[in-house]
């Protein structure tokens, strides 16, 4: 399963595990958001409710692509974040880890605060 998602400043496309949240995100599609930004991170709100999974975790790796279900929303850490404790990826708090994205996840460091993202399934 993968998503595309485009902002202004680009395209990335993301490889989704199958899991319940990924499943109900994929029902969701279309949709848009504004994108927001938490030191190394990008994060923008959903019209997906879900419940925290087994594996949800904190602390995941660059790229990887998470939904933080206490904002309803995907987050997408590409490196620290103000509550880091090391070079990875800190979350502000346990999220369901969805996939990863598709290629270098730096490229998130061009998208801005405020900036329209549309999720479409590829």
């Amino acid at each position: 399963m993968k998503l595309s998602l485009r902002f202004k400043s680009g395209k990335l496309e993301v490889e989704l595990f199958d899991t319940p949240t990924a499943r109900a995100l994929l029902e969701a599609l279309p949709f848009e958001s504004r994108a927001q930004t938490w030191g190394e991170e990008v994060y923008f709100t959903t019209p997906v409710s879900a419940k925290l999974e087994p594996d949800a975790k904190q602390i995941v790796e660059p790229g990887t692509v998470c939904f933080w279900t206490e904002g309803d929303a995907i987050a997408l850490p590409y490196g620290r974040t103000p509550i880091s404790t090391d070079e990875r990826p800190k979350l502000a708090s346990r999220c369901n880890v969805l996939g990863s994205i598709v290629g270098d996840p730096k490229r998130l460091a061009a998208v801005k605060g405020g900036e329209t993202v549309r999720v479409e399934k590829l």
